[in-house]
């Protein structure tokens, strides 16, 4: 593994980034969801863990909000990276993600544990 994958960063490596990896994954039966957040995954055979985040504009209107969602998902992810290991996941954000971000977290966490069983 290299030195960036063991400090924790988001490389293109972590990164869903084909069509057809996206589909995979929404094809798998693992899932997790709450008022907020859809979580998907599947084992991907590699010992790392990869990231896709879907956040539709019909359910969060302004760019600015959208990418602040992306953002604390990825943080999220890459403070569990090592948990996941092996794993595709993709996030779906189906409400608006409010200032109170510790909220998310816990919810985010809550998937996590949940999807890795």
């Amino acid at each position: 593994m290299t030195a960036s994958y063991l400090r924790g960063g988001f490389r293109f490596y972590n990164r869903l980034q084909r069509p057809t990896e996206f589909a995979a994954v929404f094809a798998s039966n693992n899932k997790s969801s709450d008022e907020v957040f859809l979580f998907l995954a599947r084992k991907n055979g590699t010992d790392i863990a990869r990231l896709g985040v879907t956040v539709p504009k019909r359910h969060i209107t302004k760019a600015v909000d959208r990418n602040r969602a992306k953002r604390i998902i990825r943080e999220s992810f890459r403070l569990q990276k090592k948990k996941l290991k092996g794993m595709d996941v993709v996030v779906l954000v189906k409400k608006e993600i409010n200032k109170n971000k510790s909220k998310y977290a816990d919810a985010l966490n809550r998937h996590w544990e949940k999807v890795t069983e």
